[in-house]
């Protein structure tokens, strides 16, 4: 969503997370993945963050890219997806009673609606958005980072061989696989951050991401007090419960279930299923998968 080619989307997805990469190739049938593989970053290789420098240690990065996107399939195509850490991207959602018709002139709407909510200059700022029509006007999603971010994690794609014709962020990539047609309550975890997205009517109505020191060890109890606020918000906003909770980033979904059904009277559901990885899987557990999956099978 930050880059967007106006080629078919590509077969081939690398998800950089604070802690590894993660690559896959999707099917013909676009239905499972045929070919996952990952390579783990030592620690301070890639530092999400909104203003500073995310890669701290290049050629590490390049290699890892390099491994699993050739164990993945990546030297049949230069073509790839890339999926960028949710820390290191702002995604807001923006109410207007109406907007341009022409792209340059929204998009310059946009920006000024953008420029007192960021901690950098909007001017030195990629920004994508998506725009649909709702009862009261239009509602935009849009992701926004500083170009220098962006441009240094396309630098590396690029030095491992690929070509990052889409860039998106990882939560934004995760909800592809979600269903979103009822309250839908999506949570997703890494190293550094967790992500909440709350979908109904196949339309995002709020997204967050916030700080979490645990990373993927967080309990249950721990992630539906961080979640709690967004619920809260939601219902009261709209008038309506969440139905389905889906999540991603921890192992211990069972853990989590208890705290999470208490919160939202809603049953915990794994965004990844077992079904789309097919025999690609390989050692990866499903819970890391999101990012590639929705991108890739949705």
């Amino acid at each position: 969503m930050l880059r967007n080619s106006h080629f078919a989307r590509p077969r081939l997805a690398c998800e950089i997370a604070p802690d590894r990469v993660i690559a896959a190739r999707a099917a013909d049938s676009r239905q499972v993945l045929e070919l996952c593989s990952t390579a783990e970053l030592g620690p301070g290789c890639v530092v999400p963050d909104l203003t500073e420098n995310n890669v701290r240690q290049r050629d590490a990065l390049v290699g890892a890219l390099g491994r699993a996107l050739e164990q993945a399939g990546g030297g049949r195509s230069r073509d790839v997806i890339a999926i960028l850490p949710d820390a290191a991207v702002r995604v807001v959602l923006l109410d207007f009673e109406t907007l341009p018709e022409k792209p340059e002139e929204a998009e310059g709407v946009v920006r000024f609606r953008l420029r007192k909510s960021l901690p950098f200059d909007i001017d030195k700022a990629t920004v994508s958005y998506h725009a649909h029509k709702t009862e009261g006007g239009v509602r935009v999603t849009t992701a926004v980072a500083l170009k220098n971010v962006i441009e240094d994690y396309e630098a590396v794609f690029l030095e491992a061989g690929c070509s990052p014709g889409v860039v998106v962020p990882s939560m934004i990539a995760a909800l592809g696989g979600a269903p979103g047609e009822k309250g839908t309550l999506v949570i997703k975890v890494d190293a550094h951050s967790t992500s909440i997205a709350i979908l109904a009517k196949q339309q995002l109505l709020l997204f967050r991401t916030l700080e979490n020191g645990r990373g993927s060890a967080i309990s249950g109890e721990q992630l539906a007090e961080d979640v709690y606020p967004s619920v809260v918000f939601f219902q009261d906003t709209y008038s309506t419960h969440i139905e389905e909770v889906y999540l991603a980033g921890i192992s211990d979904v069972a853990g989590a279930r208890p705290a999470l059904a208490a919160q939202t009277g809603a049953e915990l559901k794994e965004l990844v299923s077992a079904s789309q990885l097919g025999l690609g899987g390989g050692s990866i557990p499903k819970w890391r998968m999101a990012g590639v999956v929705g991108a890739l099978l949705s």
